[in-house]
């Protein structure tokens, strides 16, 4: 699935990168903390996450990542937005918890990192 079509079921706004929303999602992983996220996301993933900051960003470019969502209504400050907007980092943002984005986007066939 495309990350254009998660943020539409999801109603994620785009808030950057949004040529780069044709990316395949491969899988998902969802961690607050970037040590994590390093040892277990894998390229083409999407990250869930209510961190808003610009080592967000570093991280999701390190990884390949294909985007990140953050949640609880965090919304990124305009150094993240410049950042990812520079790397190509799509960022979507949500109202919804950490755990019912999860819960949706495994409903949708959104495999998890085991």
């Amino acid at each position: 699935m495309r990350l254009e079509e998660l943020s539409r079921k999801l109603s994620l706004e785009v808030r950057t990168a949004a040529g780069k929303l044709g990316t395949e999602v491969t899988g998902g992983y969802a961690a607050d903390l970037l040590s994590c996220v390093m040892a277990k996301a894998q390229a083409g993933n999407v990250w869930v996450t209510l961190q808003s900051h610009p080592n967000v960003v570093a991280v999701a470019s390190l990884l390949n990542l294909a985007g990140v969502i953050v949640t609880e209504g965090m919304i990124p400050d305009a150094t993240t937005v410049d950042k990812a907007e520079e790397e190509g980092i799509p960022i979507l943002t949500t109202e919804l918890t950490t755990f019912t984005v999860v819960g949706r986007l495994f409903e949708l066939g959104v495999p998890g990192v085991d």
